[in-house]
């Protein structure tokens, strides 16, 4: 079974007020009748029965809250991993077994078999939808020419409405990727100084698409790929299976960011293989009470199969399988500068102009505050711009007391986001 350390819980909680909440409840004071076994963990805290199916792991309480897992379910496994002796092995009462023998119910029944595809009418509907998003392409390259004869100053006079207007547009033409790139460009306008420079890099990208897609028959079967990714065509688990050899190492789960939209949350789950030097990204769409997938907190490596999507420099992928469990990170696998790691990125541009945000780890960077902002510093003296909260600022400058710490991050728009700082042989997010 593996270790329950509170980094692991902490990143199960739904929002950061969660583990705000369940610390408040992770004491032995404000639990009875609490105990373990080999399967789950169980106790009572203030008249509320919590339990925790530990194989796969699943939550129960009769708390009303609709947060999965509630604040009581996370103190539970706070306090285990805390104070252990209050946590004791014993038989499981009653209302568990019930409980996961329900679950087990559940499991066992017989799976709904699915229809055969049809595969005349899958390339039907494939090319209708081709052709639909075709049309929208063509309206959104009229919409960005109208921009650049305005001129880019007349843009930040401009409402949201008219950002938004064109982006509904074009989810309507089922490219709903395409839908929120016009919306990033509102937010660039409102992004200060340069601006204008980063709004015509994303109208430029945006044109190339619709140039790309015109074309789109006459492509290698990679830029296909890209073209249908940025459009936000999905795939399927099968195809993206089936797409190649899956890659087998020593992932490190490095950084995570955390999106919350109004009617899900997106989780982008950073890797970085120990032999294969590759960065992996792990999308998770899921509702926002949901929470996040046990298996890859940051500050661990977990020995991995990984499927990655299609394209011209894969970078999203799915774990095909696992081997083992989970451990700590060992060794932090970071560029030695951000030269290195910039050059890593002109790469990936080169293969894929359509790729917005790239990830970034280096090591051995010092954080540092100017009158301009906070900044990161390599062991060679180069600086980026960090796009950081003030509380995260004060969280990484803690991490590092003023010296060397790795560093993992998104890279976007000229500027370096910090997720996780790696100070002491320990991952810490990063608010």
């Amino acid at each position: 079974m593996p270790t329950w350390t509170a980094e692991r819980v902490e990143a199960l909680a739904p929002d950061a007020s969660s583990v705000t909440a369940a610390r408040s409840v992770a004491s032995p004071r404000q639990w009875s009748a609490a105990g373990h076994d080999e399967r789950a963990v169980w106790g009572q805290c203030r008249g509320y029965l919590a339990a925790v199916d530990l194989l796969d792991p699943a939550f129960s309480c009769s708390c009303p809250s609709r947060k999965i897992p509630c604040k009581h379910t996370l103190g539970l496994l706070l306090l285990w991993s805390s104070w252990p002796e209050a946590v004791p092995p014993t038989p499981a009462p009653p209302w568990v077994d019930e409980w996961l023998a329900a679950r087990a119910m559940r499991a066992a029944r017989a799976p709904v078999e699915k229809k055969p595809v049809d595969p005349e009418a899958r390339a039907r509907r494939m090319a209708g939808r081709a052709a639909r998003i075709g049309a929208g392409l063509e309206e959104l390259d009229l919409w960005l020419r109208d921009l650049m004869r305005q001129g880019l100053a007349s843009a930040q006079g401009r409402p949201f409405s008219y950002w938004d207007d064109v982006a509904a547009r074009m989810v309507d033409a089922q490219a709903p990727g395409v839908g929120s790139q016009v919306r990033r460009m509102a937010g660039i306008v409102r992004s200060g100084d340069g601006w204008p420079g980063r709004l015509l890099v994303q109208a430029g990208r945006l044109h190339l698409l619709t140039q790309a897609w015109s074309r789109f028959d006459d492509l290698p079967p990679k830029v296909q790929a890209d073209l249908r990714t940025v459009a936000g065509w999905s795939w399927t688990t099968e195809e993206v299976l089936a797409g190649g050899r899956p890659v087998r190492d020593q992932w490190s789960v490095v950084a995570k960011a955390v999106v919350e939209e109004e009617r899900f949350t997106i989780r982008r789950t950073w890797l970085v293989g120990a032999t294969s030097a590759r960065t992996a990204l792990i999308l998770d769409f899921a509702a926002p009470s949901a929470p996040s997938p046990a298996g890859l907190v940051v500050g661990t490596e977990i020995d991995a199969d990984l499927a990655f999507f299609p394209g011209s420099w894969p970078q999203r992928a799915l774990v095909a399988s696992t081997h083992g469990e989970p451990e700590s990170i060992g060794e932090w696998h970071g560029s030695a500068t951000f030269d290195d790691a910039l050059a890593a990125h002109a790469t990936a541009l080169a293969a894929n102009p359509w790729v917005d945000r790239l990830p970034m780890v280096v090591s051995d960077v010092v954080p540092v505050e100017r009158d301009d902002g906070w900044w990161a510093r390599d062991a060679s003296g180069s600086t980026v711009h960090l796009q950081l909260e003030e509380d995260g600022w004060w969280t990484l400058a803690a991490v590092s007391g003023g010296h060397p710490v790795g560093l993992a991050g998104e890279w976007q728009d000229g500027a370096l986001r910090p997720l996780s700082a790696w100070s002491g042989r320990r991952a810490v997010m990063l608010p």
